[in-house]
């Protein structure tokens, strides 16, 4: 499974070559602090897999408040819907946050 860390990933925005990034979090997790991705709860990604299969091989992002639901929803992607283009956030939201937040 692949994995990145946020400073990696803000690289990658800051350069404009963030790939389609995927909020896994609740909504009002989401609603409170985001780092621009679509919010899509792990809860729902087998309800809208026609949309990540529309994305293409292009990366898709995965992250989450701590990694693990990210972690969990890259595995249930890969296992169940054999889309294998993710990458998961280590220490998701919460990495970010004590990385660049005062």
């Amino acid at each position: 499974m692949k994995e990145i860390t946020v400073h990696v990933l803000k690289e990658l925005i800051q350069a404009n070559k963030a790939p389609y990034m995927i909020d896994v979090r609740e909504p009002h997790e989401h609603d409170e602090f985001n780092l621009g991705g679509q919010n899509i709860p792990v809860t729902e990604l087998p309800f809208r897999i026609a949309e990540l299969q529309a994305i293409g091989e292009a990366d898709i992002i995965l992250y989450c408040q701590s990694g693990a639901r990210s972690s969990l929803a890259q595995k249930l992607l890969g296992t169940q819907f054999n889309i294998t283009n993710t990458t998961n956030v280590q220490g998701g939201v919460k990495a970010w946050k004590e990385a660049f937040e005062d």
